[in-house]
């Protein structure tokens, strides 16, 4: 009676719905006016795919299912309600860690379950298996660099050696001849050893990309773990988590090369290590002018008394949680006439979306939130811009300084307005490493403070006005 109700075209047909949902959800997510609407799609998708797979008659016993469902639950709702949301791209990377690790253990599973001792598994699910262990290793170690330097666990800056990009070549060469002789001879002296060179190349591609480009790196690792999840997917042959996991590869691929563009880098350079990061790397000293500061009561009053400001959100903010006084200071200005609109850089914050996020938090509308390409002719006709927290996406060395590590990389024409206030903690410089060419413009004035504060006073100081 089982087989008649949950036959194979029952899950088919059940994993198409599911997929069809992941897509809708992808779909939503590429505006903040749909997340909500994107994220109940995905939830509804992944709630069909966990419930379908339950009731495979395959499944022979459920208490290591239940047990594992139950702990993870009470982990990801702990990490959930504790987590900051200036944590969240250290976040994500570690979640990636976690796929990419859970694709290397399917993979040794499955070998010594099918392949092991010269077992019944074909050279097709041999490459599967391999395929599935190298990328899933190659995304393990990769992410944990990636959220060691978000963390601040290690330096943004990359970490370069002579002949780093031979040795990778070498390493990779490597790891593809041990996995070919795995293929051929189900070695598992060969698995281990390809697993373990991809291990250690997850490592040195990302050790060498610097602070300035980790936005791009998390997107790239959030790729890799899609297409880890996919070659599990045929590893169990699993329908769903083979179309899930290309969902998530091709679109994380996808925007890891919109990111690229946007930032002048090359795709190809990032995905194997951060080529030519050597020639810029040591970039950037300051150019040694003096600063002008304000009181948070002075950029008030330059505000009131503007007609057109454009406010450039940064990581200050999410740092110090200043969205909220900054929507106040929004409504404020909003009320005395004053035209306010908000820029935000494609990179900005560290990961895609993160400043977009923040706003939305704090119920700021969307139609006044512009991207870097849409608001850009609009800083030469605005009076005042105020910039929380935003460093290296609004530094004018991007355009002016060759040999700066940010050459090339579009950025917020922030500089083109008649003035612009600068709320920062101190002078240190942003994550990149790269001090900032705009603080010593004559038009650029710094506000020295916590951000949130900061934009308290200047809501208060308005409303006095």
């Amino acid at each position: 009676m089982q087989n008649l109700l949950f036959g194979s075209n029952f899950f088919a047909a059940m994993y198409l719905v599911a997929t069809v949902l992941f897509i809708f959800g992808l779909k939503g997510l590429s505006s903040p006016k749909t997340a909500l609407r994107g994220n109940a799609f995905s939830m509804m998708g992944m709630a069909i795919a966990v419930g379908v797979t339950l009731l495979n008659p395959e499944v022979r016993s459920y208490t290591w299912i239940v047990a594992g469902l139950a702990a993870g639950a009470v982990v990801g709702v702990t990490v959930a309600l504790k987590i900051q949301m200036t944590a969240m791209p250290q976040l994500v990377a570690a979640l990636h860690s976690f796929v990419g690790l859970s694709a290397v253990l399917v993979a040794a599973g499955t070998y010594y379950t099918h392949g092991a001792a010269g077992g019944e598994a074909d050279a097709v699910l041999m490459t599967e298996i391999a395929a599935g262990s190298f990328i899933g290793a190659l995304t393990f170690t990769g992410s944990l660099i990636a959220f060691a330097k978000l963390q601040e666990l290690m330096g943004s800056a990359p970490l370069v050696f002579r002949g780093q990009h031979w040795l990778n070549l070498a390493l990779g060469l490597a790891m593809l001849a041990f996995g070919g002789h795995f293929i051929a001879t189900h070695s598992m002296v060969s698995f281990w050893i390809m697993t373990g060179i991809a291990f250690l190349l997850g490592f040195l591609l990302v050790l060498p990309i610097g602070g300035a480009d980790m936005p791009v790196v998390v997107s790239m690792l959030n790729s890799y773990s899609g297409w880890a999840a996919a070659a599990t997917g045929f590893t169990l042959s699993n329908n769903l988590l083979i179309t899930t996991g290309a969902l998530v590869g091709s679109s994380g691929a996808i925007l890891s090369y919109i990111m690229c563009k946007a930032m002048n880098r090359s795709f190809i350079s990032v995905i194997l290590g951060g080529f030519g990061v050597e020639a810029s790397a040591a970039a950037a000293a300051g150019p040694g002018k003096a600063i002008k500061s304000a009181s948070a009561e002075d950029v008030a009053f330059m505000l009131g008394n503007s007609s057109k400001v454009i406010i450039v959100p940064g990581y200050g903010m999410a740092v110090a949680q200043a969205q909220h006084a900054i929507k106040e200071v929004f409504e404020i200005l909003h009320e005395k006439g004053v035209e306010c609109k908000f820029a935000i850089h494609p990179v900005a914050g560290r990961m895609p979306g993160h400043m977009n996020v923040l706003l939305a938090e704090s119920d700021i509308p969307y139609d006044v939130v512009f991207e870097m390409d849409e608001i850009n002719g609009d800083f030469s006709s605005t009076d005042v811009v105020l910039v929380i927290g935003a460093n290296d996406v609004v530094n004018p060395a991007a355009k002016t300084d060759k040999t700066s590590p940010l050459y090339g990389m579009p950025i917020l024409d922030c500089y083109k307005a008649k003035q612009i206030f600068v709320s920062k903690r101190s002078m240190k410089p942003g994550y990149a490493g790269v001090d900032n060419a705009l603080f010593y413009y004559d038009n650029c004035t710094l506000v020295f403070g916590d951000a949130k504060v900061t934009c308290e006073k200047l809501a208060g100081a308005l409303r006095e006005e």
